[in-house]
């Protein structure tokens, strides 16, 4: 299984500048590398309290810091975006990269981008599946006129799903793999969704397709530590977001809750979360895992000792427990 970290890199907080957030998002980039985690992912959005509208250039500057690491948005709102020149960015970063860019292609949970970019929010379904198909066409040759190509052939692309049936068959039926969202919720309830995008792909003739998990998270090296030090800057930004769209105040409970082993978030300390990573496994069989970390803007230094304990503890114990499992 490949295991990662996931940002929207996050602005709640005055403290921190535009300029330093992102600064610190490529020393978190980096020390993602460093540890070895296999993929980091950049969300794209329209907001004042996110820092990153473009993910392919934060990207394309971690290229440069980076060896090994796979870096992908997280995601590319292609329903808003011009899908050639997306595709074209993400070329240009495989090059840069040495073959390691992905497109995790979505609709996004947030609409600013529609009105901004001249788009009607009534064409929000009918854009994404029409735009959807342009990159799909350009990357399968060069006969388009679309240049530069890529390293890989053909470059990644994931669809990123909230958890809706129509999203996973059509993410089968193309054939690509799916990065399921679980931010909430019984995750056991997600699993009809995986099994439509499988089915999907076997159907249409494109055999087993991955698939990958994304969920909110936060790691210390103790389970009370986790909670505290990271509750309060999501309930800021959850309760922020949840003013908008009339949700419920997010309480220390509901917090508590989602943080046991069936509950949707991975906060505690490092063997609370591999237990979780390979509960889930059972349940999904999937390829991939990514964790958002900063949702909310955290201490740096308390990010990068996360980042530290992933990379170190917890990824090695997943690996050498799903190496044992006989295929």
């Amino acid at each position: 299984m490949e295991l990662g970290i996931y940002t929207f890199a996050e602005l709640t907080s005055d403290e921190i500048s535009p300029e330093e957030r992102l600064r610190d998002l490529l020393e978190e980039i980096e020390l993602a590398d460093q540890v070895g985690l296999d993929v980091f992912g950049v969300g794209e959005h329209h907001r004042p309290d996110f820092a990153v509208s473009t993910p392919a250039v934060v990207l394309a500057a971690a290229a440069e810091r980076t060896h090994r690491i796979r870096l992908t948005s997280a995601v590319s709102v292609i329903s808003s975006d011009d899908p050639v020149r997306v595709f074209q960015d993400f070329a240009t970063l495989d090059l840069l990269s040495g073959g390691r860019a992905e497109i995790m292609a979505g609709r996004g949970s947030f609409i600013e981008s529609f009105p901004l970019f001249g788009y009607d929010l009534a064409d929000y379904d009918r854009l994404f599946a029409e735009k959807l198909e342009r990159p799909l066409e350009v990357r399968a040759g060069d006969d388009l006129g679309v240049f530069p190509r890529p390293v890989q052939d053909p470059l990644p692309v994931w669809i990123a799903v909230g958890g809706t049936p129509q999203s996973a068959l059509r993410a089968g039926a193309l054939g690509l793999p799916m990065a399921l969202a679980i931010i909430g919720g019984l995750p056991e309830r997600f699993v009809p969704f995986t099994e439509l995008h499988r089915q999907a792909g076997e159907a249409a003739g494109h055999g087993r397709l991955e698939l990958g998990i994304n969920s909110h998270g936060f790691i210390a090296d103790t389970a009370q530590a986790a909670l505290d030090d990271s509750y309060p800057y999501v309930a800021a930004m959850m309760d922020k977001i949840g003013r908008e769209r009339g949700w419920p105040p997010h309480t220390r409970a509901d917090y508590e809750a989602a943080a046991t082993l069936q509950g949707a978030n991975f906060v505690g300390n490092p063997e609370q979360i591999v237990e979780k990573i390979l509960y889930q496994h059972e349940l999904f069989d999937h390829d991939r895992f990514l964790v958002q970390f900063s949702v909310g803007t955290m201490p740096h230094a308390t990010i990068m000792r996360s980042i530290e304990l992933f990379g170190t503890e917890v990824a090695p114990a997943v690996r050498r427990e799903l190496a044992a499992v006989p295929l």
